[in-house]
Parts: structure tokens; sequence; C-alpha cells
């Protein structure tokens, strides 16, 4: 089996649809055909799971005509032929439908799968307020006083108790609740997702009020986001009625809080839309959710397997970018709020101790650059002098007069208290000391100058009474990029949770703030300089020759399997296959695998230098704290995940 053929099960996804079908009122035969019709083309596109509007058998504005049994009859006979139709259409199909059980008719939405009605869900919560006077027509699922029913043909459970689970996938399970339930005070879905459903289908009658669309999509999106699962809504649109409502046919797919998919409201046609739903990362977030485990469903719940087609191809998009929000306005918007973070954490922590001075290493580089920027902001917040900020510029054997330059303009641009203090002497003389050839360029050689620089900025912190602000960023700490006991270590790490891709933006954002306009030249060259550690000797023409990117791969990529490795928890098979995706067009296959086994290495190989990391702020879903988010013993292999690895 390839890839592709194992899409599903590989990589722990599902594609799933809505569709809006033209109406016609109280014509169960027009409305089955034209689902079908819809039907075939989700199928064609390789849908497993497909939903419908509330209804949409008959239509939702029949009215008093729920009571004629020419009609219910006429549904009954539109829920046989669609059962007979998806024997070969291989999907889960949920359609709304009137169902008569006893003296009580219900509103329900109905699962069909491969030429069975596996099961129907009733209605919780009938709407009987404005324009809406169901309790005319149909009963609670309350007032159920069976569990199984004859209908269209088949004997089948009904009950807001049902779950639908895929036979190759139990995670792939789906619960129902129609419309109303949604509103509710407390949704059936709550319960619903607590007894294990990832995926929330919704088939609604919801009109059009001004206003009302947003609303209805932030409960939607809410109750994804609250109960860590799919959400599915499909409502009815044209062909509905108009005597006294519109309904705009409004359909949303929604994952845990993030819109995949919706459609365009107020459309003539009928229409379909379709997402690729990955059930893994749910599942995922509900095991690391302890209180998800702690809301276990009241009571307990029936399964109903279903079987369905799995998708041939990839369709879902993938953020290549996972750190950094694509829609700049909500880029802005996270930088600022991530700024804000690192410079009240940096300010809580100064005022704590006394408004004691900072003391950091500038560089020249892009880390030390929005370190610097922090240490101004929590300056301006506690109403500090810049000159509260020792800022050192600290020239070694790899120090370029671009970052030279750029370090001291930057440190008098703030006017942060000025320090230059070089190592080349004492780093000679250190490994003089130890017997070390200065030719030799290796990673004591490197790793001296580190510790030289930390030596002085801890001394000095000492000197002046304050504490030693650490630069590093998210990304460093996860491959271990720090030279244990000299960048690795400091007092406050205002950097450690913001990931490499990020800082560019982060420092960007700085520089367009009008406070800031005195350096925005600087800043501006900041960015553009290549990321190095600068411990290597400049090439000949006194550029920098030590390039990080060179040595570790490229942060894009790094970044993009933290994110996957660390908050998703995937394995490398899926990682690898995400970046494909991702990067189609910029790195290779060969290329991803190269850096995706390094990042393993590092990842675990340098778990020690995370066991004893400084306080930080942590500002986003990732972070790496041993005293929080990631505990990892220091010894653990990688081998699991490099065999993984290997084997693609």
């Amino acid at each position: 089996m390839d890839e592709t053929e194992a899409y599903m099960k590989a990589y722990g996804m599902v594609r799933t649809a809505l569709a809006i079908p033209e109406i016609r009122v109280a014509d169960p035969a027009a409305n089955t055909a034209a689902m079908m019709a819809l039907g075939e083309e989700a199928a064609a596109a390789g849908v497993g799971i497909l939903l419908f509007p509330e209804l949409a058998v008959t239509g939702y504005t029949c009215g008093d005509l729920f009571a004629q049994s020419a009609l219910l009859a006429g549904a009954e006979a539109g829920l046989a032929a669609l059962a007979e139709w998806s024997q070969a259409a291989k999907m889960l199909v949920v359609v709304g439908a009137p169902i008569p059980v006893g003296s009580a008719l219900y509103n329900c939405g109905v699962a069909i799968n491969r030429g069975r009605i596996l099961g129907s869900v009733p209605k919780t919560y009938i709407p009987n307020t404005h324009e809406f006077y169901e309790k005319r027509w149909f009963a609670a699922s309350r007032q159920l006083q069976e569990d199984r029913v004859t209908h269209a043909g088949q004997t089948f459970p009904i009950g807001a108790d049902l779950l639908f689970s895929d036979w190759d996938d139990a995670n792939v399970t789906v619960g129902l609740e129609i419309c109303e339930d949604l509103w509710a005070p407390a949704p059936p879905s709550g319960e619903l997702a607590a007894a294990g459903a990832t995926l929330v289908l919704n088939p609604s009658a919801s009109n059009e009020l001004t206003g009302k669309s947003e609303y209805r999509k932030n409960l939607v999106v809410q109750q994804s986001a609250r109960c860590n699962a799919a959400y599915l809504y499909a409502s009815c649109g044209i062909g509905e009625s108009t005597t006294d409502l519109v309904f705009g046919g409004e359909g949303l797919i929604v994952e845990k809080g993030t819109v995949l998919a919706q459609t365009e409201r107020f459309m003539r046609e009928g229409r379909l839309i379709a997402a690729d739903v990955d059930v893994e990362a749910l599942v995922h977030d509900r095991r690391m959710q302890s209180s998800f485990a702690d809301a276990g469903p009241a009571e307990p719940h029936r399964r109903v397997a279903f079987c369905c087609q799995e998708a041939k191809d990839w369709r879902r998009p993938v953020n290549p970018a996972p750190f950094v929000p694509a829609d700049s306005a909500k880029r802005t918007a996270r930088c600022e709020e991530i700024f804000a973070i690192q410079s009240v954490g940096l300010m809580s922590r100064l005022h704590h101790i006394g408004d004691v001075p900072m003391v950091l290493g500038i560089s020249g580089g892009l880390d030390s650059t929005l370190a610097l920027l922090v240490c101004a902001d929590a300056c301006d917040r506690l109403g500090l002098p810049h000159s509260a900020i020792h800022a050192v510029t600290m020239p070694g054997f790899g120090t370029t007069d671009r970052t030279y330059d750029n370090a001291v303009a930057l440190i008098r641009g703030l006017g942060a208290t000025f320090h230059e203090i070089g190592i080349s002497r004492a780093a000679a003389d250190h490994l003089a000391d130890i017997g070390h050839d200065l030719a030799v360029h290796d990673v004591t050689y490197e790793n001296a100058q580190a510790r030289e620089r930390t030596q002085i900025l801890m001394d000095l912190a000492n000197q002046v009474g304050g504490i030693v602000v650490g630069t590093g960023d998210l990304s460093e700490l996860a491959l271990g990029w720090a030279t244990y006991n000299g960048d690795h270590m400091s007092m406050y790490a205002v950097n450690a949770g913001v990931p490499k891709t990020l800082v560019r933006y982060l420092v960007a954002y700085v520089a367009d703030q009008a406070r800031f306009a005195g350096i925005w030249q600087i800043l501006t060259d900041v960015l553009d300089t290549p990321v190095s550690p600068e411990l290597l000797p400049p090439d000949e023409s006194g550029k920098i020759a030590q390039k990080t990117e060179d040595l570790v791969g490229p942060y894009a990529l790094h970044d993009f399997f933290l994110y996957h490795v660390v908050r998703n928890g995937f394995s490398p098979k899926k990682v690898d296959r995400l970046a494909r995706a991702a990067f189609a067009g910029t790195y290779d296959a060969v290329v991803i695998r190269k850096w995706l086994r390094r990042f393993y290495r590092r990842f675990f190989a340098q778990q020690f230098k995370r066991s004893c990391l400084p306080d930080g702020p942590k500002v986003g879903t990732v972070a790496l704290s041993p005293r929080g988010d990631w505990r990892m013993p220091s010894d653990a292999k990688a081998s699991l995940w490099i065999a993984e690895v290997e084997s693609l």
C-alpha cells in the first residue's frame, strides 16, 4: 500500500464534508435526489463523512404539514432511497429527517452507511420561542421510551446516547447534536466528546438575522475548542420557505477552534465544502489535557461501527511556519502580545528584587537585539532610565565589523550604559593555560569564548548589583545550540519561549514603533544579518564565515519539526509527510529527512541543557522549561525515532 492509499490510517486524517442542497419544501423525492447528486460529488472527492442540514429530507419549513401522513410516508421512502444509494458511496452520511416513534414525532439526525441505517439521534432541546415553535410538532429526545425503531424498512437504534465509530480507527468517532442543541446552556456535544466523539456533526436550520451569523460562528468555534473536537455545522439554505424567515445555508467545518472551511451564504445553487480533519492531533490534545478525562460522560454511550473510504490525495494545507500567523494583522497582534509577555515577565522579576540593573551581552545579532529591546521596554514600564541596562559588546576571534558596529550603535541609540570588553586576549590565555593550540578551531576553541563572555556578564552583574538577562531562544534550546554554562546560563532568559522563526518578526514589529524610530536603520540591518555565533574567524573579506544554518540546518525546518513533535506528539513519519506538504518546492524529501534525523539526534542528546534552564517566560503552546511543559530524562534514547526516519 503506498502512502496515498494509506492516507487516513497512516496519518490520522479523515476527509469530511457538508452539503447544502437546494430544497423543495415538502418534496422528499426531489430533496433526496438533490442530496444524492451532492453525495456523488463528495464520494468522488474521497470524502469519508458527509453531513446534510436539519430535516433536509422534507425541508425544515413544512410547518403543520409535519402532521400529514403523506409527508411522513414520503420522508420514510426518501430515507429508504438514501440508504439504498449509500451502498456504493462508502461514506458515513448524516441526514436530517422526521421519524415517528410511537405516538410522537422526532426531529432526527440519521446516520447511514453502506446501505444500512446505523442509528438515529433525536433533537434534545426543542425551541419554542420567537420564530421557532417546534414543540407544536416534535418531541424531545428525553421523551423517548424505546431505544430501537423500525423505519424505512430497517430496524436501528435511536437515542441521544449514540456514537458512530470507524471500524478501522476507533479514534474517528462521530456524535450528533441538532441545531438548538448547540445553543443550550449544556450542549449534548460536551457529553458526546467526553464519551469519545472526536467529530461532532450538527444538522441545523438557523435563519438569518442581522449579526446572527457571527454569533453562530462563534458558538461553533468555541464549542469545537471546548470539546477538543472537529465540529461540522450544516444549516439549510435556499429553497426553504421565506414566508417569514430567510435561511442562508451557513456551513462550517471547524477543528478545535480553527475554521478549516466555510460556505458562502445566500447562494442559489446547492453547494459542497470539504476539509481534512486531523483526528490524531485531537486525540493527542485530549490525552495531554487532564481535565478532559476528568469530565467523563455521566452515562454510558452506545457505539455503532461504520466503514468509509480513504482519501487518495493530500488536500489539507500545512503552514510551513506554524509559530508565525500567515495573516499580517494577526501576526502583528501576536508580536505585540508576545513582546508584552516578555517585557512584563522581566519587569516583574526586576521589581521583585528591587528594580536592579540588567546586564546582557550584545552581539549585533537578532536574539540579543530582541533581548535588549525587551529590557528597554521593561525600563519604560518601571519608569527606569535606559541607563539601568548595562549592555556589553565583547568582540572576539570571529566578530565582524558589521555586527560590532550594529551592537555599538544599538546600545548607544537606546541610551543603555555601554561596555566594551574584548575577550580575545583572555580566551587566548585560557586556551594556552589548558594547552590548546589556537590554530585548532574545534569545540573547545568555540566554547572557551562563550564561557568567557558569560563569566564577564556574571561578574559585571555582581559588580553593579544586577542580573544577567539571557538572550538564547526556544529553537536553540530545542537543538542544544548553546554552550553549557556559557550562553546557556543567565538569571532570567527573556527569549526562552520564542522560536527563531518568530524572533525576526518580533524585531521587525518593534522596529516599526515610533519610540524606536532612532534605531530603525540599525534594526533593519540586524534583520538582514546572517544568524551566527561568530566564534570562528571571519572569511578573507571580513564577512561572517560561520553560519548557524549551514551547521544545524534551516531554522524554518527545525521550528516546523519542533512544533509538530512537541505540540502534537506526531510520529517521524507524519512529521515528514507534513513537512513535504509544507515545503514543497523549497526542500525536497532528501533534505527534509536529513535535517529531521539531525533534529531528533540533537533534541534527545541535548536534553541535559534544558534540565537546568534559568527562569524565563512562556509565550506560546510550545515551551521547554523543565519546571513546566517539558519533562524528559536526559539519557532517553532517540533510537526509536531515528529508526522510523531511516525507514522512510
